[in-house]
């Protein structure tokens, strides 16, 4: 491809250096609100980078391991103040190349920055028990030991916070990482690594390689030389990563989709209701794992609620992120687009009704952007397609039910499990949805999107591998139990 000499090429972070791929290959990360703008080239690296960055993780690890998780942890919190530092260059480059608002990706980017502090705090935390032995002269307790290299596959929809959670536990547990971002924002990932190679971690602790999936993705699933595999992405690509993770005997972590319903109560206020599903459908134009793409409503509400909910998405400013107006930016690419668009018109072909939106946005200043209208369908079947598979953008569906016992069957009646909100007052109902929602995280009178950093996140059933991210859950992915008995 030719290349813009006026855009600058980010490279891979290796061993503690800025390097060029060895296939002197780069791709352009094109911004979805102007698809002429190019806001930057990242390498398009072959297997041979990687096998380098893996070398160099590996040499690294050996000594890593043996600092105390205190010192450990001191490089984390000069990786936060350095990220702090950075944040309004990182969060407008995230806008120009994910398309979220620039409010967004400036929340985002500061929670990367309390992400790496409470992993900072995580060094000083104790890392085993003592255990009664039968033996009353012996002593027993156990202990957490690192893992070893370990690969890390990130999604394009938060290029800062999702590479931070699983980076920062893994390196304050005493891990290496190579990390392989997402293509589409990889600029951003580069800028995070700065952030941590300006921190003074030693050479090779942390090592970035971008590329296609199929080479560097591929390469990490199996890498001989990388303990553990953790993976943020759909549910058909992380099927593919535990499989090739499980055959070599590595251990792996997959957060994958969502189907995310919300309930609305008859007793519901229905003016939080309304604000939150709106947050939770259409904030970051619906990319979110944990975004509310079904509205279960009772029928004594649904009508009122409907309005409600018509009136407010009509309302929503759709455009640039940088733009301090715009409430709901572009979709991340042409493909995410067209996939959109796609759900759209099979949600029609199935005999949906379209109440709002469904089309692309191409009027002005749009017509350069991915763009598509916040849109909402009614009288949806539960068994329809735009009711069962994710979508990944601004869509909603609404669904009337007469009683809190089908609502909570048609919300269960799907393959994925990662969030679900209910809207009531009735503490029964409260209790019935966090007894019967099959759901990794439920919330209640709160939008389904949104988990905080210090509590374990992840799904039931196709959502992931039943294992959790955030909080003090990490420890239990990226070490391994080690019991120690001893006898004089």
């Amino acid at each position: 491809m030719a290349v813009q000499t006026d855009v600058k090429k980010y490279q891979n972070y290796i061993n503690g250096e800025w390097v060029s791929s060895s296939t002197n290959q780069v791709d352009a990360s094109i911004n979805p609100a102007n698809k002429n703008e190019i806001v930057g080239y990242v390498q398009k690296s072959a297997k041979e980078d990687l096998d380098l960055a893996v070398a160099a993780a590996k040499s690294a690890q050996a000594q890593w391991k043996k600092l105390s998780g205190a010192a450990r942890g001191q490089f984390l919190y000069k990786v936060a103040d350095e990220l702090e530092k950075r944040l309004d260059d990182i969060a407008e480059t995230m806008t120009r190349e994910m398309g979220k608002t620039l409010l967004e990706a400036k929340g985002e980017t500061a929670r990367g920055v309390a992400i790496l502090r409470y992993y900072a705090g995580e060094g000083m935390r104790k890392i085993g028990d003592v255990i009664p032995s039968t033996d009353s002269e012996a002593l027993m307790f156990t202990s957490r030991v690192p893992l070893g290299v370990v690969g890390v596959i990130t999604p394009w929809n938060f290029p800062v916070a999702i590479p931070v959670w699983k980076m920062a536990p893994a390196i304050v547990y005493g891990n290496t990482v190579v990390l392989k971002p997402a293509q589409e924002t990889a600029v951003t990932a580069a800028k995070v690594i700065e952030a941590f190679g300006a921190a003074g971690l030693p050479a090779g602790v942390v090592n970035m390689v971008t590329g296609p999936g199929s080479v560097i993705g591929q390469g990490i699933i199996d890498h001989p030389d990388i303990a553990a595999v953790t993976f943020t992405g759909s549910d058909i690509v992380g099927k593919l990563v535990g499989q090739g993770a499980l055959a070599r005997g590595a251990k792996y972590q997959l957060e994958m989709g969502g189907k995310n319903p919300v309930i609305v109560a008859a007793d519901a206020d229905l003016d939080v209701a309304v604000e939150q599903t709106i947050n939770g459908a259409f904030k970051s134009t619906g990319q979110k794992c944990t975004a509310t793409s079904r509205a279960i409503i009772m029928s004594e509400v649904y009508e009122v609620f409907k309005e409600k909910l018509l009136a407010k998405v009509k309302e929503i400013k759709v455009g640039n992120g940088l733009n301090p107006d715009t409430w709901m930016g572009p979709c991340s690419s042409e493909s995410q687009l067209n996939t959109v668009l796609s759900y759209i018109e099979k949600g029609v072909a199935e005999g949906a009704a379209l109440l709002t939106g469904g089309k692309r946005m191409d009027d002005g200043e749009l017509s350069n952007g991915f763009y598509v209208e916040p849109t909402v369908f009614e009288n949806v079947r539960p068994d329809s397609i735009i009711a069962q598979e994710e979508i990944f953008g601004p869509v909603l569906a609404l669904i009337k039910v007469d009683t809190l016992e089908e609502a909570l069957n048609i919300a269960n009646d799907v393959k994925f499990g990662l969030s679900a909100s209910i809207f009531t007052q009735n503490i029964g109902n409260m209790l019935s949805f966090i007894d019967e929602m099959d759901a990794g995280l439920v919330r209640i009178n709160a939008e389904s999107a949104g988990v905080e950093l210090q509590a374990p996140f992840g799904g039931m059933k196709q959502s992931s591998s039943h294992s959790r991210e955030q909080g003090q859950a990490a420890m239990e992915f990226f070490t391994a139990v080690k019991t120690v008995f001893v006898k004089s």
